[in-house]
Order: C-alpha cells, then structure tokens, then sequence
C-alpha cells in the first residue's frame, strides 16, 4: 500500500486523495456527469446554511462532518463551484473527482487479479533498492517466541520496559490505516470491534473503468463496505501489532501489549487515502476518547500542499489550501479532546526543510486532464499530516541506528525517531531481510499472494509463521517510516497508561497530548548528527549493482534534522 512503507522495487510512498460517495453513481445517458466536490464550511457556520448553500448551487451533500465542517458534494451542474462561491457559510471548494461506475463482472475478474499482484507488490519488504500509576511487575518480552526476531524493541528498551509498564486497556490507540485483521490471533485480545469503524467505501473503479480497489467481494451485501475488522492490504495489520500485539506465548510482542486496538479505517484497500476520511476518523477519535493515532500515511493527491506554488493551477492552488485548512481543524478537535497525534515522516530520503522535486504528484488526477508532473516545491509547502500542527513527526532508524536511507529528515522537521528497518544497513551494505521489522500480516493476504503453501508453510523470506497448538500467526517483514511511527505511538501509549489520569467522560485513562508529547521527546535517547553530518548511504542491490546517496544531517544531540530530539526509549518513558 502507499503509506511509509518502502516496498518492493521504490522507495516512494503509494498514494492517496479525497473522499468517495457511498457507492458510485453513474450518470444518466445524455445527462450531466456528476462531480464530485469538497466542500469547507466557515469556521462558526451552521451546517444546516452551509448545507442550504450548497443545494442551492446543485449540489447534494453525500457526507458531511460538522464538527469540522467539511462536506463531500456531488453534483451535475458544471459551474457548482462558482455558484458556491461567496456564500457566507463557505469557505473553500475544490473539484474531488467525477464519479464512476461499477465495472462489470469481467472488468471486476481482472480488477481483482490486478488488486492481488498489487497487494503483493506493496506488502513485500524492499527488494530492490526502493503521575503515575503504582509500580508494577510483568513479563518480558522475551517470552515470546519470535523476540530475538525484535531488534526494534530491544533498541527502545521496549523489553527491558515491560517488566514495569506493559499499558492499560483503558488507553485506547487508534489505527488510521487500511484496516485492521482482528481475527489475527496476536491481534485479536486487545482489538476493540464495537469502537472499531470503517469510515471508507471500496471503489471498484474511477469514471474511465481503471480499477482502484477491485471488486466489493467483503462485505456479505456488496455494498462495497468492509467490516471493521477486515485488511485486505496488511499495512494496517503491521502497523496495529507493532504498537499492542499481546504477550500471549505467541508470534510477537508490541510496545504496549496491554493496550487497546481500535481500527478507524482510513485508507482504501489500494492504499489511497482520501481527505474526508481522515477528518471523519480523527473526529471520531475525539469523540470516543480514543488517546493515541497513528497515521502512516499522507492525504492525497498531493504529497506536499502549496497554497500559491505557480506550478499549480489556480483550481489546483485551491484544493491544496482547502486541503491544509480541513486537515488542521479535525487534527486541532482531535488535539483538544485529549488524542496524540503520530505521523510518519516519510520515505522520499529528502530534506522537508530545503526546496525539494516532486514528481509523483497529484497521484489521483481530481480534475480532467489532471496526472502526474514534476514540480518544485519550496519548504512554505506542507506534507499532511505529518507537518500540521500537534503532530508528532517520526523518522526511522536502522538496526545500527543510523537513520534509515529512505527516510525525510529535516531540522525542525521531525520530532523524534524510532526504528523502522533498513535492509540494507549491514556489515557489507548487502540486503539482509531481517533488518527489516517484523509484525502481523493477514493469513488472508498470504494465501492470495501465494507467500504461504497447500500446508500453511511460508514460501518467501520475508513472511514468518508461529504457532501455538493449533492456533498459528503469520507476521511480515516490513520497513519505512510507516514502520518507525507505530513503535513512537506505542511508546506515547505507554506513557497514557502510566501517568494518564482516569476519564471521566469516557472511562478508562486520559492525559494531556501536549505532555504526552514532552515527556515522549524528553525521554528519547539524544543522538547526534554522524560526523561528518553528510553521510553516504551505500547499498548494494541484490542485481550487484552499487547505489549511493549523501544525506546532511544539520543540528545538535538535542535536536537535530535525523534524530528530532532522540531515539525513542520506552523504558525511560515510564520513569525507569
């Protein structure tokens, strides 16, 4: 999937955009096409004016969340946008996409082959270069099966923390991913299915027929609306296991495995990641007192948004501010109502802080016409989430601790850092699948891929199987910032759990994001710049061809454009 992971043969982040109609509508013959639109509210506004607006403009509101006041909008009059325009209750409004069909069955077959060897595609590890609670007592990580498999954890001390501080049920985590395998036996004991939602709708294919999701196959009516314990991509599952896999004698251990799992699915099973979902998700977080997301992902179509790049066109220039204005309102409700925000960084291996190329978007065309170009973009531009406000920004490290060679950096950039794999960070800069990390992975996504054989028995390296009698997992090695971000987040979940105070609103613990966040930064182990502060990253790809990159790390120990203020240390986190 997109998200921060690196995944077979790039290093470039699979993308995501804005949100999608219940179920796509195509037009009628000789009418109109529907366009779908974004709608943002004014701060203050009644969304019943806003909605009056917007109707009387041609528009129907598909979805609409008023606490943050953004709306996705279908309609068939071309000028919508204009005739929205000036409204008092409106803001900003910028064309989504036109709406397309349901493909036919033969259309679904081949969407279906082409989802499969896309999943296989995106969850494989890189293969070519691309105040407290009491004191108490608990077991070690080591008890499970496949911890010397988790360098990860022993880098944080995330081992050596679980002997005083493993979390609490009560601190709730929420997943916005692709979903979550809750049927994952190193899953299933602390996922929440009755808080747990899925705030997507499959899209089978885009308005010229191209497939996006492949076919509604999930959910028993066909709506094209998975359950809220379904990943058919495995991004959500690692990602929701690094932070809260129990200590059960089997597979792995998370950072905090006594926490919570919530899924708030954010992401399509093609790894888009669309706008209105994401606000939708963070303000169910709020609301439900989840205290901790984790976001490993950014909001497409746009991997940085400009809000005047002359790159840009001006309907384009639109988009991106409305994208940046709706994205900060639903992380500034979800900050308020006591949620820690983590974000991955990023695995472009550059610089946010400097002016940079972009040349992989917008990567879900919004308007006719519209693909992807190069384009420079100047460091005013902002990736979302990760460089909103309240946010806390992850880089990855390897198993040596150097910071990964796919991973952004910048100074002042990223907050802290946490290990994530480099493969390649070995004696001889060869490939080494094990230096990537290792979590759940969907039995599901195995079999579809053909990674385990007719006797559940793994066939590639980098898929591990354990099992308990009869009961067995499969886990998954991945790396990218994707991966650094989860094992931060399970880390500010164990600090909820140890110095969180009871929520009363909500039952279980709460705490304050803003000292969530200062005790996450003031505990991470300082690590300082290599020195020189331009380090060359040297791989050698298994072909035998010789890569190479020099990144400049700028800043102190105490903060710098590598490390933040530190490595992560769970065990210093919860006071020892």
């Amino acid at each position: 999937m997109k998200r921060l992971t690196v995944v077979a043969a790039t290093a470039a982040m699979v993308a995501a955009t804005l949100a999608t109609p219940a179920q796509a509508v195509p037009a009628a013959a000789g009418s109109a096409a529907q366009t779908e639109y974004v709608v943002l509210y004014k701060e203050g506004a009644a969304a019943a004016d806003a909605q009056k607006a917007i109707e009387a403009a041609g528009g129907s509101v598909l979805k609409a969340n008023a606490e943050v006041g953004v709306a996705t909008v279908s309609s068939t009059n071309p000028d919508f946008a204009a005739a929205l325009q000036g409204a008092a209750a409106i803001e900003g409004v910028a064309r989504n996409q036109v709406i397309g069909s349901v493909p036919d069955d033969a259309k679904a077959s081949a969407a279906a082959k082409k989802a499969l060897a896309r999943a296989a595609k995106n969850n494989a590890v890189e293969k070519e270069g691309r105040g407290g609670k009491p004191f108490k007592w608990g077991r070690n990580v080591k008890d499970e099966p496949l911890a010397d498999l988790q360098w990860d954890m022993k880098q944080i001390h995330a081992d050596q923390a679980h002997r005083f501080e493993q979390g609490d049920k009560g601190v709730l985590v929420g997943i916005l991913d692709t979903g979550v395998d809750g049927s994952h036996p190193d899953i299933a004991p602390n996922f929440d299915r009755r808080l747990s939602r899925n705030f997507t709708v499959d899209l089978p294919a885009d308005a010229n027929g191209t497939e996006i999701d492949g076919p509604c196959e999930s959910d028993p009516d066909g709506s094209c609306n998975d359950p809220n314990d379904v990943d058919e991509n495995g991004h959500g599952t690692h990602v929701a296991s690094s932070i809260a896999a129990p200590i059960n004698k089997l597979g792995i251990s998370g950072v905090a495995p006594k926490v919570t799992i919530v899924n708030l699915r954010a992401g399509q099973d093609s790894g888009y990641f669309f706008l209105q979902p994401t606000v939708d998700a963070l303000t169910y977080a709020g609301d439900v007192g989840v205290d901790v997301v984790n976001m490993s992902y950014y909001i497409d179509p746009w991997l940085f948004n400009c809000a005047d790049n002359p790159a840009d066109s001006p309907e384009e220039q639109a988009q991106q501010r409305l994208y940046i204005a709706a994205t900060q309102r639903a992380i500034n409700y979800a900050h308020a109502h006591g949620v820690t925000v983590v974000s991955a960084a990023g695995n472009e291996a550059i610089d946010y802080t400097k002016t940079n190329v972009d040349s992989g978007s917008p990567d879900y065309a919004g308007f006719p016409g519209q693909a992807v170009r190069t384009r420079t973009i100047p460091p005013s531009c902002v990736s979302l989430p990760a460089e909103a406000e309240h946010v806390i920004s992850v880089s990855s490290t390897g198993i040596s601790k150097r910071k990964a060679y796919y991973s952004s950096y910048g100074n002042g950039y990223i907050d802290v850092a946490s290990p994530g794999g480099d493969v390649y960070d070995t004696p001889g800069n060869t490939r080494d699948v094990t230096k990537a990390t290792l979590s759940a992975y969907p039995k599901a996504l195995a079999v579809a891929n053909g990674e385990i054989d007719e006797n559940g028995d793994p066939t590639v390296d980098y898929v591990v199987k354990d099992c308990k009698g009869s009961v067995c997992g499969y886990y998954q090695y991945l790396q990218g910032t994707s991966m650094a971000s989860p094992r931060a987040a399970g880390v500010a979940a164990l600090i909820v759990s140890r110095y969180g105070k009871h929520d009363r609103a909500h039952g279980g613990l709460t705490m304050d994001p803003d000292k969530v966040e200062a005790i996450l930064k003031g505990t991470a182990t300082r690590t300082a710049c290599p020195n020189p502060p331009a380090f060359t990253y040297t791989r050698i790809l298994p072909s035998g061809s010789t890569v190479t990159a020099t990144h400049t790390c700028e800043g102190g120990p105490s903060g710098n454009g590598f490390f933040g203020t530190g490595i992560v240390d769970a065990l210093r986190a919860v006071g020892r």
